[in-house]
């Protein structure tokens, strides 16, 4: 491979905690009581807006909904890297894979503020020659439109790019994109890829490192 595409959370970084007390914060300047940490993990994947409409009530009103969201991002925003690490393996892996010459980018829904701020706190930014966020482009994932941008930006062929994420939203946009998939054990929602089988799995980054590395060896 050529090319690299990261998921954010549940890939690269455990953010489980911090998205968790942001968006019981959120429904605390509601009045309402948190939920289940566990559960709002299974929340994220497809943006902030649907992962604060997923954790409020059913019948919670448009003007609540904006005003949670907007208390989330601001809660979030100040609290990011309280509790949030990378997943181990994944610096030591992407510095060997950088040493290689492989090109790698992030690709996430989250916010591409937050997740570039993430990234920098983390000592991570520099390995990605791009970072792109939910809001980088008029679709999310699993639109195929982050990889499209990403492969002619960085002048990959289709065929020598590589989705790698959590859950079934990142195996469906490699499928949209037509790039191949792998998927981690470890993340957010890794039940989801049984429903939507990856190309390959792995337990963490390293070995994804010595598959590629070894491929190209």
């Amino acid at each position: 491979m050529d090319l690299l595409i990261f998921d954010l959370d549940g890939t690269l970084v455990d953010s489980k905690q911090d998205l968790a007390n942001a968006v019981n914060a959120a429904r605390a300047h509601l009045g309402l009581e948190p939920i289940d940490d566990g559960l709002i993990s299974t929340y994220v994947g497809d943006g902030a807006p649907t992962l604060i409409r997923r954790a409020m009530p059913a019948g919670t009103t448009a003007e609540d909904l904006a005003r949670a969201l907007e208390y989330f991002l601001d809660w979030y925003g100040a609290h990011k890297l309280d509790c949030t690490r990378p997943y181990p393996g994944v610096p030591e892996a992407l510095e060997r894979l950088a040493r290689a010459g492989v090109h790698m980018a992030v690709l996430t829904n989250k916010p591409v503020r937050i997740s570039g701020a993430i990234l920098e706190g983390l000592a991570l930014r520099h390995y990605f020659a791009r970072v792109y966020g939910g809001n980088s482009f008029e679709q999310k994932k699993p639109h195929p439109v982050g990889v499209e941008t990403l492969l002619g930006e960085l002048g990959v062929a289709r065929q020598r790019a590589m989705l790698v994420g959590d859950s079934a939203v990142d195996v469906r946009t490699a499928r949209n994109a037509r790039v191949q998939v792998c998927g981690v054990t470890y993340g957010f929602q890794p039940e989801s890829l049984a429903a939507e089988a990856p190309d390959l799995t792995v337990d963490n980054l390293l070995q994804l490192a010595d598959i590629i590395l070894g491929a190209s060896a």
